[in-house]
């Protein structure tokens, strides 16, 4: 199986945004576009953390409003994971631009961060790692959108990373997400983005069975209920920031000889960074290969970098956050890091480039 590499400057979710933005300012819409979209009055940025083409794709009797839209799929960034991913659609960058490139980076000094905790093992990160330097880049083209996202996330140090310059307004439950967008439309809001994460949660707690059928259904009335609440000539488009592959108990920790010249661990199950001891990364990676070349696609940094995976041209601060070697798997198995403790419970995980991971959805209907 080869990689899907993200479509950077094509059908990629860091290119809905410039594309809508260029949209509201008399270009045309990228063709990879729905063509619905062009004669919006306004638009409502829908994305559904968690919820992969494939997902969707298989089950089209669990979501007909979604399956009722136009559109069709479009790769999410590398790593497929939310910190990455959430941060390239409201910047419209690659990864490797905006500088958040995975759950756990090095942040210096054999530091590891939670990008969406924005925590290291100190604690809370914000005042060593702030936010605004670490993502330095402007959201929605510098313009201040309004952003309807969980209220238990409007103080985070990763929401000040990835949305900063955005009107931000919570939602408790999802019929408040609906009154929110529909409100914030009515007062005349040409863009407005929002955020559900229901299909994530379900599928990392129970995996891929009746649980997430469930949620599905749910997260489809949900869909359904914010195009009720919108007045004509108002576009919804739907997207995701990555798939989900069923993991369960498929946990590898990474052999002894391995982590013998491997300093530190970072990333995540499915795209596992081992950073070497000095002068021991070239042969870390060959031996890294032979044992895991099976289950997971491996390969250096500079492999990596140099693949495009991160985009083009990524930058110096970037980079130095990636580790030396990534195990990437193409199997359904995850690499282990025993300082994530929190890992060990997910079910459900996503993080490589498989097809289930990187496709994501791109709909669009128009009221």
């Amino acid at each position: 199986m080869d990689p899907v590499v993200p479509a950077h400057g094509g059908a990629c979710i860091d290119g809905i945004v410039p594309g809508l933005l260029e949209r509201a300012g008399g270009g045309a819409l990228p063709d990879w576009f729905p063509a619905a979209v062009a004669d919006a009055e306004r638009v409502v940025l829908m994305v559904l953390d968690g919820l992969g083409w494939d997902q969707l794709h298989q089950r089209p009797g669990l979501a007909p409003t979604l399956h009722g839209m136009s559109g069709g799929p479009i790769t999410s960034v590398a790593p497929t994971t939310t910190a990455s991913a959430l941060t390239s659609i409201t910047t419209g960058t690659p990864p490797g631009r905006h500088g958040v490139v995975g759950y756990r980076v090095h942040v210096g000094e054999g530091s590891v961060m939670n990008t969406l905790r924005w925590t290291t093992a100190a604690g809370d990160a914000r005042v060593v790692v702030p936010p605004d330097r670490f993502q330095p880049l402007p959201v929605f083209g510098g313009t201040a959108v309004p952003a309807v996202i969980r209220a238990e996330f409007l103080t985070t140090g990763f929401t000040a990373a990835c949305m900063r310059g955005a009107v931000l307004h919570g939602w408790r439950v999802p019929s408040t997400l609906v009154v929110e967008v529909a409100r914030l439309v009515r007062a005349g809001a040409p863009l407005v983005y929002c955020y559900y994460d229901g299909v994530d949660r379900v599928a990392h707690s129970y995996g891929q069975g009746a649980h997430y059928d469930a949620e599905l259904r749910a997260t489809d009335r949900l869909v359904a209920d914010v195009l009720d609440s919108l007045p004509p000539g108002t576009a919804l488009v739907v997207t995701a920031d990555h798939g989900q592959v069923d993991v369960g108990t498929s946990i590898i920790p990474v052999a002894a000889d391995l982590m013998a010249d491997t300093t530190l661990l970072s990333g995540e199950g499915r795209f596992r960074w081992l950073h070497a001891a000095p002068g021991r990364a070239g042969d870390l990676a060959v031996r890294a290969k032979e044992r895991y070349g099976e289950v997971a696609w491996v390969a250096t940094r500079d492999e990596l970098v140099a693949a495009g995976w991160f985009g083009a041209s990524p930058t110096a601060a970037a980079v130095a956050r990636l580790g030396d070697v990534a195990l990437v798997p193409f199997e359904p198995v995850a690499f282990q890091d025993p300082a994530d403790v929190g890992e060990i419970t997910l079910v459900s995980r996503h993080g490589s480039l498989t097809p289930a991971e990187m496709w994501v959805p791109l709909l669009a209907h128009v009221n």
